[in-house]
């Protein structure tokens, strides 16, 4: 088993708001499912997320199992190989960072896209 990036996160106040969104919208009703669907929005952009501060100030926390559940290894490794293709060091503090700001950026992005409306439209991501 590859170590996570961390053991345990928590979102932001507005990373809350927007996937509170996005749980309406899709009707997905688990944080954990939506924000790996942002984790993998996020690392399909081309250029890095915005090393922004972070102020995790939500009440929505869960550990790196419950967000990854069985994929792990494989949300781990894409994280790490996306470090590497941004020119970056895979040290612990690094890849803790980057999965919370590829995390909140996912978010965003998701939560600002107008064409989201169910959860056939987070399908069509993939396919597009």
């Amino acid at each position: 088993m590859i170590e996570p990036p961390v053991e345990r996160m928590r979102l932001s106040q507005t990373a809350k708001d927007q996937l509170s969104k996005l749980k309406r919208q899709t009707r997905i009703d688990r944080w954990n499912v939506l924000c790996r669907w942002a984790l993998c929005r996020s690392l399909a952009e081309p250029s890095p997320p915005s090393p922004v501060k972070l102020v995790t100030d939500s009440n929505v926390e869960m550990t790196w199992r419950v967000f990854a559940g069985d994929d792990g290894d494989a949300y781990a490794i894409a994280l790490k190989q996306r470090c590497h293709q941004d020119n970056l060091p895979t040290d612990p503090e690094t890849l803790s960072q980057q999965f919370l700001l590829h995390l909140h950026r996912g978010i965003g992005y998701l939560a600002g896209d107008q064409n989201i409306k169910q959860i056939e439209d987070l399908v069509s991501l993939i396919k597009g």
